[in-house]
């Protein structure tokens, strides 16, 4: 569960660095995705310690609230980190976010009609199912003599995860 940054400003030490579990810990991010973070350069690079641990400062609880408020909103990572980049350069990023909330809003209003397209498109064929019970087919008759048109790829469809190689040349 997500802890803000006041809470946990009250348990800690002014000034006092936090390793990279302390941050995952208050924050309900993974140590992974922490990592993949400041890989990203959504962080920055935290200081190190003498034995070569993350050091961060406090800034950073506020720094990953703020990444986890835009993700939730739909910004990507890339443009969360053009956001904190022109905060960085001393710019004020508003007109930007607004104008891509703004073509987000428009993207998303497009895959709803697709999506309700799509779904009277089904419940139709369904109906048509029903009628007809069951119909011959090499798999499955129905599905093999369906005219659904589904919608865009990324609004239904399920990427299944990639085949890690075993580098034994077998596969299962």
């Amino acid at each position: 569960m997500w802890k803000t940054a006041r809470q946990f400003e009250r348990r800690t030490e002014a000034g006092r660095t936090l390793r990279i579990g302390e941050v995952a810990g208050a924050t309900g991010i993974s140590v992974e995705a922490l990592r993949f973070y400041e890989r990203r350069g959504l962080l920055g690079r935290p200081a190190r310690t003498a034995s070569g641990y993350r050091a961060y400062d406090e800034g950073v609880l506020e720094r990953l609230a703020f990444i986890k408020r835009a993700q939730s909103i739909g910004f990507s990572l890339d443009e969360i980190a053009e956001i904190l980049l022109m905060r960085g350069r001393g710019e004020a990023p508003c007109v930007e976010v607004r104008e891509a909330a703004r073509r987000k809003l428009a993207e998303l209003d497009a895959r709803l009609r697709e999506l309700r397209r799509y779904r009277t498109e089904l419940a139709r064929t369904l109906a048509d199912w029903d009628e007809r019970g069951i119909e011959e087919g090499q798999f499955c008759g129905l599905i093999e003599h369906s005219h659904v048109h589904a919608p865009a790829a990324s609004a239904t469809t399920v990427t299944p995860p990639a085949r890690k190689k075993t580098g034994k040349g077998r596969h299962k």
